[in-house]
């Protein structure tokens, strides 16, 4: 599991005191052992990120899998939107006629409330990834997971114009058993991936192409990203890998819920 940049990630330098955030509460041997349910019982949040909404719980599991079967395959978008490569990305997307999951970061989508609302409207999934992709998250107090989660949901939530994430991806993988309870508790299901294209350190869209080819037996979700810096690779990679995948018999699907 990559953890991209380290520390607190890129978007540290962006947040800081400006953003005005609300504090609401005071390999797949890895993914494995991470999904393990403690037998805790799940954290309350303690303010609703949608008041009046009617909220399900799901399991606390870290999920991989497609709800289209042995051939199914997850594309899994992190880090955005931005308004230079999102738009890229859904009309790769679009052109192949295939559905997405946008693990989104809470500052992301309130500064771009009308590319979140085009990702909805294309018919593809909202993913939390919390408010500053803290990739140390996990090394910090359950108030400050509950805040990081929490308040990239009702940003999400509000950007959408009402429409809730379905999942919850730690970033950097940087889940903790809190985390992953608190997140399910809020009907957002523990994403995981199988598949690290690295598309993010930008290492050719060969590069990129050649990982998914070589590890997709590994699992169907594949992890790429939409901001960050210079998507170009992987907005071509998407546009080759697509097609292929489809010859090749995969189906394009949803993690399951």
């Amino acid at each position: 599991m990559a953890r991209h940049g380290g520390g607190r990630g890129w978007y540290g330098k962006m947040v800081g005191a400006a953003i005005g955030v609300t504090v609401l509460a005071a390999g797949a041997s890895l993914w494995t052992a991470q999904a393990d349910t403690t037998g805790s019982p799940s954290p309350q949040a303690a303010a609703s990120a949608t008041p009046g909404s009617d909220i399900t719980p799901v399991a606390a599991t870290i999920v991989h899998a497609s709800d289209q079967g042995a051939r199914g395959v997850n594309i899994t978008i992190d880090d955005g939107p931005d308004p230079v490569w999102t738009p890229q990305v859904l009309d790769v997307l679009s052109e192949y006629g295939v559905k997405a999951t946008f693990c989104m970061v809470g500052t992301q989508a309130q500064a771009h409330p009308d590319l979140v609302k085009k990702v909805v409207a294309a018919g593809h999934r909202l993913c939390d990834h919390s408010v500053s992709h803290d990739t140390a998250m996990d090394k910090e107090s359950q108030a400050y997971q509950s805040q990081q989660i929490l308040d990239a949901e009702r940003m999400i939530t509000e950007a959408s114009g009402g429409v809730r994430p379905m999942y919850y991806r730690a970033p950097g993988g940087a889940f903790t058993p809190y985390s992953r309870q608190l997140a399910a508790s809020r009907g957002m299901r523990p994403l995981g991936w199988n598949v690290d294209t690295k598309d993010f350190e930008r290492p050719g869209t060969d590069a990129i192409v050649a990982t998914v080819e070589r590890e997709l037996p590994n699992g169907p979700t594949l992890l790429f990203h939409d901001a960050g810096g210079d998507r170009s690779q992987t907005v071509e990679a998407l546009r080759q890998l697509l097609p292929q995948l489809k010859e090749q018999g995969y189906t394009f699907g949803f993690p399951l819920r």
